[in-house]
């Protein structure tokens, strides 16, 4: 591997240069260590990259909205970047009939004309009845007798059925019924999408809090990108006797055990000449003709832009395949139990490597997770019962 580092001078190689690497990083150089970041992209950030165009903030792997109820990872996190205080109010465009969501009186309003939470209920524990009817004495099989036991069918159909299936890929009827657990129902009139109490989005960006990282580290960070850790694998795990990977656990494997599940994404970007092009943030496609899931609107995020442009970025679910990135994983009781076994490789066959994130873990974390998980970690590595600094002081 040729490149301007010297492998000798570092205490850690951290793969991947998304929020948990960098997060870790940021700390153990708090702590007077050394990292070596690889990341195969050409920027740092992972998927919650974002540039600027036009005047607007981009982010280019899909919406990106910080909401906790974590105040350590939200004072955390905004040491490195003013937030503002968005708050997501999500459309769903079903067939060209809107409603608003999270599931609130406005939506059932909508749907059924109800004006009262009485209303609501009754209407909703009436759909309930039936499909409860049906089902008899046995439990639900798969996702649609899930969703319909909880909400009804006039929801389901509309807003839940064409969203699940483009987003998982498969028939609802094909998908377990424990993905829906329960589904969020407000009888208030309440568009708010995360009912967390710190939202917002960085001023400018995601990118800079990571940037501010490698700046505050005193070259405690160096960043080496478009590297590919598997092209040097064997190299970087001889001369590094601490690692981060926070990749795809059975790609580390070289998938001896199989293939784990993932869904990967499309993005289609368009710059338009308008002031205001959907009057939202994020409109959800819910019926199942629409390709795309869900369709963004750049300048509604925080409100700053130059006259007369507008971005907007469509997502497309679609399979994973080794040709694409991962981006969520597939968390059925099949790839739960494909995922032990890659943890017991590396309990007993790589214990100089911590994993971390949501590929590295496979599991559906969100962004304050992803935070807080990688101060746990930090906590783990150090031995220590930290509460972290929240300074916005150079690391000494």
């Amino acid at each position: 591997m040729a490149n301007k580092f010297n492998t000798k001078n570092y205490d850690y190689l951290i793969v991947g240069a998304g929020p948990f690497g960098m997060t870790f990083a940021y700390e153990a150089a708090k702590r007077g260590k050394k990292s070596l970041v690889v990341e195969k992209r050409s920027f740092i950030g992972g998927n919650t990259h974002t540039h600027v165009e036009n005047g607007i903030t981009v982010h280019d792997f899909g919406a990106h909205i910080f909401h906790t109820d974590n105040k350590m990872v939200w004072d955390y996190v905004r040491q490195f970047a003013e937030f503002n205080g968005f708050q997501n109010q999500v459309v769903a465009n079903y067939n060209g009939k809107l409603f608003n969501l999270p599931f609130n009186m406005n939506t059932f309003y909508q749907m059924w004309g109800t004006k009262t939470p009485a209303e609501a209920k009754a209407k909703i524990e009436e759909q309930k009845a039936e499909a409860l009817k049906e089902l008899g004495d046995r439990q639900p099989r798969n996702l649609e007798e899930q969703a319909i036991s909880l909400i009804g069918t006039d929801i389901y159909q509309a807003l839940i059925k064409g969203y699940t299936e483009k987003q998982w890929g498969r028939k609802a009827t094909e998908l377990p019924a424990f993905i829906i657990k329960r589904l969020p129902v407000r009888f208030i009139y309440d568009n708010n999408y995360f009912n967390h109490r710190y939202q917002g989005i960085p001023v400018g960006g995601y990118t800079q809090i990571f940037e501010n990282m490698v700046e505050r580290s005193n070259g405690l960070i160096d960043v080496l990108t478009d590297t590919d850790f598997f092209d040097h694998k064997d190299e970087f795990l001889a001369e590094f006797p601490r690692v981060l990977y926070t990749g795809m656990i059975d790609q580390f494997f070289d998938y001896k055990h199989g293939e784990l599940e993932y869904r990967s994404l499309r993005f289609e970007s368009e710059t338009i000449d308008s002031d205001n092009y959907q009057g939202n943030a994020v409109i959800n496609y819910t019926d199942a003709d629409t390709p795309f899931t869900r369709q963004m609107e750049w300048k509604h995020f925080d409100g700053l832009a130059d006259e007369g442009k507008t971005i907007i970025t469509r997502e497309y679910p679609q399979d994973w395949d080794r040709t694409k990135e991962a981006y969520y994983p597939v968390n059925n009781e099949k790839n739960t139990e494909l995922y032990k076994q890659y943890v017991k490789e590396a309990r007993e066959n790589a214990p100089e490597v911590m994993f971390g994130g949501r590929l590295g873990k496979y599991r559906y974390f969100d962004m304050d997770q992803v935070f807080n998980d990688a101060l746990n970690t930090v906590r783990e590595e150090f031995g220590i019962d930290d509460d972290f600094n929240f300074a916005h002081d150079d690391v000494k």
